[in-house]
C-alpha cells in the first residue's frame, strides 16, 4: 500500500512538469499574472504543511529538543546548499530574456536534483504515515506547478523547441520517482529515518516558501497585486489545514 502510493505520488508530481504546455499560448503579462497567483497559493501551501502537519508531527514523535530543532535547521541548509553550490534555482515568474544557453542547462541539471531530493522526501513522508504522505504530496505539487511552468518557459526561450522543452522537463521530473524508491529501500533499514526526515523536510519547505517564493512577490508592489497575494498565501494554508481532516 506504502509503495503504491508512494509511486502513484510522484508519477503525478513528474506529470506536472507537462503543465507549461497549457500556458504557452498566452503573453507574458497574463503568464505572470497567472504565476504571482501560483506561486502565493504555493507559498501557503508549503508553510501550512510545514507548521500544520509536519512540525507538530516532528514534535510529537521526537519531543521538543535540540536534535528536532537542528533537523529542521539542516533541512533549510540543504536547500541552501543546493541552491547556492549545484545552483538550482527555480523561475517560476519569468524574465526569459535573460537566460543564456549554459544557464539553460543548469536549470535542468538543477532541477534535477531538486526533484530527486523532493521523491526523497515524499518517499520518507508516505513512511511516517500515509496521511503525512498525502499533504506533503499536495504541497509538492503546488510547488511544482508554478515551478515547471517557469522552466518551461526558461527552455523555451533559451532556445529549445516546445516538444524539446516538454521531454527534458520532463525527464528532470522523472528523478523525484528514483528519490522515492531510494526513501522506500533504505527507509526500513535504517532505524528513525522516516520520523528524521520529517523536520528536515519541514525545514526545507520553510526554506522554500520563505527564501526563493516570497522574494518573488516582493517585486510586485502594486496595491490590488498584493492584496490578491495575500489572499492566496491564506487559501494556500486553509487548504492544507483542512487536509487535517484525513489524519
Amino acid at each position: 500500500m506504502i509503495y503504491t502510493l508512494t509511486i502513484g505520488s510522484v508519477i503525478l508530481i513528474s506529470i506536472v512538469s507537462l503543465i507549461g504546455i497549457l500556458f504557452i499560448s498566452l503573453d507574458r503579462n497574463k503568464m505572470q499574472k497567472i504565476l504571482h497567483f501560483l506561486v502565493s497559493f504555493a507559498v501557503g501551501g508549503l508553510f501550512g504543511d510545514a507548521f500544520i502537519h509536519l512540525l507538530p508531527e516532528s514534535f510529537e514523535k521526537l519531543g521538543s529538543n535540540l536534535f528536532t530543532s537542528l533537523s529542521i535547521v539542516l533541512g533549510i541548509l540543504i536547500f541552501f546548499i543546493l541552491e547556492k553550490f549545484i545552483r538550482w534555482r527555480h523561475c517560476h515568474i519569468t524574465s526569459s530574456d535573460e537566460h543564456l544557453h549554459a544557464e539553460v542547462t543548469l536549470n535542468i541539471i538543477g532541477d534535477g536534483v531538486h526533484n530527486l531530493i523532493d521523491g526523497i522526501l515524499v518517499g520518507a513522508s508516505y513512511l511516517t504515515s500515509i496521511p503525512i504522505g498525502i499533504t506533503t504530496t499536495f504541497a509538492v505539487i503546488l510547488h511544482e506547478i508554478p515551478q515547471e511552468i517557469g522552466d518551461f518557459g526558461v527552455l523555451v526561450n533559451g532556445g529549445f523547441s516546445v516538444r524539446k522543452a516538454l521531454v527534458f522537463n520532463l525527464l528532470s521530473a522523472v528523478t523525484s520517482i528514483l528519490g522515492a524508491i531510494i526513501s522506500l529501500v533504505i527507509g526500513p533499514q535504517i532505524q528513525g529515518y522516516s520520523l528524521f526526515m520529517l523536520p528536515v523536510t519541514a525545514g526545507g519547505f520553510i526554506y522554500i516558501a520563505g527564501s526563493d517564493l516570497i522574494p518573488e512577490l516582493q517585486h510586485d508592489v502594486n496595491l490590488s497585486t498584493s492584496f490578491s497575494q495575500l489572499i492566496f498565501i491564506i487559501l494556500g494554508i486553509v487548504v492544507m489545514s483542512l487536509l487535517v481532516l484525513i489524519e
